[in-house]
């Protein structure tokens, strides 16, 4: 087992790999910028080193100052967490080739996977369904139109090494695709440093069902259960629940085999999530691969009663997979609300800021992942996450039940929050059914209004 681990990252995914190092007997390494000096994954690690300003292409994206933090604290294996270098091959090949674990896939396994043409190739090369499109990356815009009219409108235009929704254009007409793929490639560019891009058949009303894979060393690759990411905006997931209430069992293994055969013919090695559409007829397309661990990993967590993080680092250090699921053993339902600084009545506005007042909820089934506290000052530097509200009920009505309480209990003052907002959703008659897709919340214009 590792002795000492630096964590590449920020915020409350920090605070959660530390407590995982922690349980393992692990010593953790903290970096910071010169803006996150106050926050909480700085005091609670055991050692921690500033790597440079606010800005994170001057902090948290300098693969050279990560390295030497590590070095010069002597830990033996780093986490990426999610977001920033959590997915950057040349971050894994620089770990390698340092002498320092990368926990994580190799290098290779996330240029495969991670690049979003390159994989839809190889899964459609194994009779994995995926969303009709074009084979691997376009750059010419006639070449690309060509394509579209081939498929069929409407299409969507993705960066093929984007993610978190950024590098996407739709286009319901051929009147509108050339703006549009210049756009989706001028976002791709700035957001990932690529500019390549592929097209896609764009699904009117599907589900996101998303299957948890985790991999080892000894050639075990295993699939937990699904999550459902369907509440969107502009593709942000804002809400998660795990297991999908329209996923049988039946269907649960054929997605899950399905994931599972993609992983193993890459020897994926830590956690992993295939993504899939779910269209409204029950069929369903491979749409990308996150080759990391999730923000909404905590959903399968309660219902599998697991820790992936903690399985992510002992799989790292060449350990075999501990966990064990046979059949239908989900225990319960769980819901996740992701909490913002951000002002849902103003296009979802960040707001940054000092906390003045802060009481997160508590009680049976409801859990907390954040790195605030009353006094905390969000930076307006990087991503507006501020907390995860996750809760676990033995049905689903006892879950729903269990988060309009803890949302209404949840106290965040000094910045404006989307709580209330998420409060509305979870209250909506179609996601208390489960009757949701991801276009619900463009649908339901009059929840982004202040109520009455």
């Amino acid at each position: 087992m590792f002795k000492k681990v630096l964590i590449a990252n920020r915020g409350e995914i920090a605070l959660r790999v530390i407590r995982a190092c922690h349980e393992l007997d692990i010593e953790t390494v903290a970096v910071y910028s010169e803006a996150d000096r106050e926050c909480l994954h700085v005091r609670f690690a055991d050692d921690d080193v500033c790597i440079g300003p606010p800005p994170s292409r001057l902090s948290y994206l300098r693969i050279p100052s990560i390295i030497a933090a590590a070095e010069l604290t002597g830990a033996d294996a780093i986490h990426p967490g999610y977001g920033f270098l959590a997915e950057s091959p040349a971050f894994a090949e620089t770990c390698e080739a340092s002498g320092i674990t990368f926990i994580g896939p190799t290098a290779e396994q996330i240029r495969r996977m991670g690049d979003k043409a390159t994989a839809r190739e190889l899964v459609a090369s194994l009779d994995i369904p995926v969303v009709p499109g074009s084979d691997g990356a376009i750059h010419d815009p006639d070449e690309a139109l060509k394509v579209a009219k081939d498929i069929g409108f409407p299409v969507i235009i993705k960066a093929s090494a984007g993610g978190g929704g950024k590098g996407m254009r739709v286009a319901q007409e051929p009147a509108a695709f050339a703006q549009a793929f210049q756009l989706a490639r001028n976002e791709a560019l700035a957001a990932f440093g690529s500019a390549d891009v592929y097209v896609e058949k764009f699904l009117e009303r599907p589900r996101h069902i998303e299957i948890q894979v985790m991999g080892d060393r000894h050639g075990r690759v295993m699939h937990v259960c699904e999550r459902d990411c369907s509440v969107q905006r502009r593709h942000q997931k804002l809400i998660e629940v795990a297991p999908s209430p329209v996923v049988d069992q039946e269907l649960r293994e054929r997605m899950g085999a399905c994931a599972v055969r993609a992983t193993q013919h890459i020897g994926y090695v830590g956690a992993g999530t295939v993504e899939f559409l779910l269209d409204e007829t029950g069929h369903f397309y491979f749409m990308e691969m996150n080759t990391r661990i999730q923000v909404e990993h905590p959903v399968t967590e309660m219902v599998t009663n697991f820790d992936l993080v903690k399985e992510q680092i002992r799989v790292a250090a060449g350990e075999p997979i501990m966990l064990n699921l046979s059949g239908n053993r989900l225990r319960g339902h769980a819901i996740e609300c992701r909490v913002n600084a951000e002002d849902p009545y103003r296009n979802f506005q960040p707001s940054p800021g000092t906390i003045t007042a802060y009481h997160p909820p508590g009680g049976p089934g409801v859990r907390v992942d954040t790195h605030v506290y009353a006094g905390y000052t969000v930076p307006p530097y990087y991503d507006s996450l501020l907390a995860k509200l996750i809760v676990h009920g033995n049905t689903r009505q006892e879950a729903l039940s269990r988060m309009r309480h803890a949302l209404d209990s949840f106290i965040i003052e000094g910045v404006t929050t989307t709580i209330p907002f998420l409060r509305r959703v979870i209250a909506h008659p179609d996601f208390e059914s489960g009757q949701v897709d991801t276009k619900f919340l463009e649908r339901e214009t009059g929840l982004f209004k202040p109520a009455a």
